[in-house]
């Protein structure tokens, strides 16, 4: 019986009541006996007179001493301005410009930033804490990474100390400092919301990320993350921007970046196993557009001639759904599984083409130098 129906038989139990006893009184000598008056219920505690708030234990915690952190750091943080040659709707060339951020890593000149700082970028300009001014050139970028090294020529650089990302823990403070919305080098403090965050960022997925509620605004791309010693934990990249959403940034951690950072600096770019193919999660639209025969998997929309997806006999059109016994459920399923394994490892990839399933055996290479 419904809420409704119970409330509306209970309305109607009195009024029936008033009838039955309205309708016997032509019984002159029946008196009904009064209903005794249920006691209320006891809804109150007695009062305590002695009671008192507990003393807080200890002196409490004092919060942490920002000003030293900044006085650490800020010689090492850098003003990138960037300008890249973009068209108009008319095929126009103009000249656009951009801020980020960075910060030193070696005295010889080597400064730290994000690959989409510096990308497309004909000009480079650094700016030091001290006002100095230095033209900058690439030393090597990685796109998968969203990392960059570029270098100056200058003398009295201060080096940033690198801390240790990986003995962070979730609640703990730290800063961000960057070249926030291009009006100079500011802090900004926060703390650890999470670590080991995975964020899809235009297309790929960035890995290993330290979530931070420290604002990162436009302009800090590229600069530290930093702990309370004042030492560089992460490399501070993206912030989602939506309405309602305040305080969600993220930054690449040293325990990531550090060896990309190296290899960018000793050979001006980043070797991974490669396969060979270019990718494309299967979706719904890939579905009906293609007549596949599965609803998920990586979509192979191109294959390097000599490559081992190449020689193994993969070819445009494939998709595919395993690799070495594992699903591969979409294109960065696959990718994050191949820069898992070691180049001159053999995979065995299950894969689709048409309505035919197949199995294909290929030798992970060496990825070659970007173009």
């Amino acid at each position: 019986m419904s809420a409704i129906k119970i409330r509306r038989l209970l309305v109607c139990l009195p009024l029936t009541l008033s009838l039955v006893l309205s309708g016997c009184s032509f019984f002159p000598n029946v008196v009904a006996p009064p209903s005794p008056t249920p006691a209320p219920p006891q809804t109150t505690a007695p009062p305590n007179p002695q009671w008192t708030i507990s003393p807080a234990a200890g002196t409490g915690v004092p919060l942490p001493d920002f000003v030293s952190v900044v006085a650490k750091i800020k010689p090492s943080v850098v003003a990138i301005n960037t300008e890249v040659t973009a068209v108009d709707i008319f095929n126009r060339p103009f000249t656009q410009e951009a801020a980020g951020s960075g910060w030193i890593i070696d005295k010889a000149g080597y400064v730290v930033t994000n690959n989409h700082v510096v990308e497309g970028a004909t000009n480079i300009t650094v700016t030091l804490d001290d006002g100095r001014t230095f033209p900058a050139k690439v030393a090597g970028t990685d796109s998968l990474a969203d990392i960059a090294v570029i270098k100056i020529e200058a003398e009295n650089l201060v080096q940033a100390k690198v801390g240790d990302s990986a003995a962070l823990k979730v609640g703990e403070w730290v800063l961000a400092i960057g070249n926030s919305l291009n009006l100079g080098v500011t802090p900004s403090e926060g703390i650890v919301r999470s670590l080991g965050a995975s964020v899809p960022v235009s297309g790929q997925t960035l890995y290993g990320l330290i979530g931070t509620s420290a604002p990162i605004n436009p302009g800090n791309s590229g600069g530290p993350l930093v702990n309370m010693h004042g030492e560089v934990v992460g490399i501070t990249t993206v912030k989602i921007l939506a309405a309602g959403v305040e305080a969600m940034g993220w930054a690449i951690s040293t325990e990531t970046a550090l060896p990309i950072i190296k290899g960018l600096i000793q050979k001006g770019y980043i070797t991974r196993p490669w396969l060979g193919v270019e990718l494309y999660t299967v979706d719904a639209f890939v579905v009906l557009r293609y007549n596949l025969a599965v609803d998920k998997g990586a979509l192979v929309t191109g294959v390097a001639p000599g490559s081992p997806a190449d020689k193994a006999g993969l070819k445009a059109g494939d998709v595919i759904t395993g690799m070495s016994g594992k699903e591969m459920a979409d294109a960065q399923d696959l990718v994050q599984a191949i820069h898992a394994s070691n180049v001159g490892q053999e995979v065995e990839l299950a894969f689709w083409r048409g309505q035919t399933k197949g199995i294909a055996r290929a030798t992970l290479i060496e990825s070659p130098p970007p173009s």
